[in-house]
């Protein structure tokens, strides 16, 4: 066990050092590849896998980020979204604004079933990984312009649902809107 906590040190010791050797804040930053975005937060547990080798998602990497998940598949909260127009909005745009430049009405009960990294993944690059965030403007995407200590890039989804509204926006993300 001791071996492990050391070489475990080892490996971080050794990633820190090329961090700073190549310049870069190793805490905010934006990642070159999915694994590079996992490895710094590499943790695990059985809910990256599907089935032996089978992962949820391309970002089996990041074992523990948490997915949001409520046990619904993705599958099924496509489903929930029958109907429904999903729209990527511009930089800094409500989704009430986004759904009305398209001739229709944000559907507010329909953004929770957007706040899925799994959904949200599907419409949206997320490069920056996908992180929970608070905020009225998620779900979301951080435009690749933002500042550094924002993650541009990355996918953002609310862990407080009740905060969630179709006229939440930021001057730094792009919403993902329900409308119809």
């Amino acid at each position: 066990m001791i071996m492990v906590v050391y070489v475990m040190l080892y490996l971080l010791i050794h990633y820190l050092i090329a961090a700073l050797a190549k310049g870069t804040n190793f805490l905010v930053r934006t990642y070159a590849s999915v694994f590079d975005f996992c490895a710094g937060r590499c943790r695990h547990n059985s809910e990256s896998v599907v089935h032996e080798n089978a992962y949820h998602s391309d970002y089996h990497h990041c074992f523990s980020l948490p997915s949001y998940s409520s046990g619904v598949s993705s599958t099924q909260l496509e489903f929930r979204l029958n109907g429904i127009n999903v729209i990527v909005g511009r930089q800094g745009e409500s989704c009430d604004s986004v759904c009305k430049s398209n001739g229709q009405s944000c559907v507010s009960n329909k953004i929770l079933v957007l706040n899925h990294c799994d959904i949200i993944q599907k419409y949206m690059s997320c490069k920056g990984g996908c992180i929970e965030s608070v905020g009225p403007d998620h779900p979301a995407e951080v435009a690749y312009n933002a500042p550094e200590e924002l993650n541009p890039g990355a996918c953002l989804y609310s862990s407080v649902q009740s905060i969630l509204t179709c006229d939440g926006s930021h001057p730094h993300t792009m919403r993902l809107c329900p409308c119809a």
